[in-house]
């Protein structure tokens, strides 16, 4: 039996705040979004690498690396707080209006460049053998427990996680002694393509974890964040995707 088709899906819209224009803002010499390209054309599990952008100059630069954009996103669906379902949901349906129907879809973000290759087969291998799931999320260890935090209402504060044991709540208890709670991170979602038309999201109702390795979660966000990728990947201590040497 074949392995049902997949596409890989690059959000790189150029609204950014915190980090303006970072999805082609040079990263180690090349657009950072030219990595997330090279990881998924290098993986091999995907039928095509579609970049959803509302830029033309992002949707040139994407071309050039070896993306395709077949299409604009509209900029209603480009805005700071638009939600991922807005643009999916209007990328899958325009490849339905083409006569493409892929089974499968995974988001791979530009803000995690040390997602690789060989991140996307392991992820993909892993949702294949498990069908029972709509979608694999990315996820890891978080590193401050959310049983530690808290909400104030007027001037009380009030735990975040009220449901911990009466007679020792959470925020009470060393670190060790509480349970292991995950966070989801930026790297990498696949999912169902029929769990965005049957269930208005992204991830619907079965989601399966995937636990990134080292720094393939890595997201960048603010200005820190992306120091701190750079000075990994120049330092070795992470690896970047190997860009084909006539790409941006």
């Amino acid at each position: 039996m074949s392995a049902p088709e997949t596409v890989g899906l690059i959000p790189a819209r150029m609204g950014s705040r915190r980090v303006p224009g970072k999805n082609l803002r040079l990263f180690c010499g090349q657009p950072l979004l030219a990595y997330a390209i090279a990881s998924a054309l290098q993986s091999g599990v995907f039928s095509e690498v579609i970049v959803s952008t509302e830029s033309p100059e992002a949707a040139e630069v994407a071309r050039a690396c070896g993306a395709s954009v077949p299409f604009l996103r509209p900029a209603e669906f480009a805005a700071d707080l638009s939600p991922d379902i807005q643009w999916v949901d209007f990328t899958l349906r325009e490849l339905k209006r083409q006569g493409r129907q892929p089974e499968l879809f995974a988001i791979l973000r530009p803000t995690s460049p040390f997602r690789t290759a060989a991140t996307i087969r392991r992820a993909h291998a892993q949702f294949l053998a498990n069908a029972w799931a709509d979608s694999l999320r990315a996820m890891e260890p978080c590193a401050q427990h959310p049983g530690k935090m808290w909400v104030v209402r007027g001037s009380q504060a009030l735990p975040l996680l009220p449901l911990s044991p009466a007679e020792l709540p959470w925020h009470s208890r060393p670190y060790q002694d509480l349970p292991l709670v995950y966070v989801q991170n930026a790297s990498l979602e696949i999912a169902r393509c029929a769990t965005v038309f049957d269930t208005g999201t992204i991830s619907g109702h079965a989601v399966l974890p995937f636990f990134t390795e080292g720094h393939e979660g890595l997201d960048i966000n603010t200005e820190h964040d992306w120091e701190l990728a750079e000075a990994l990947a120049r330092s070795g201590s992470a690896a970047l995707p190997q860009l084909d040497a006539g790409k941006p």
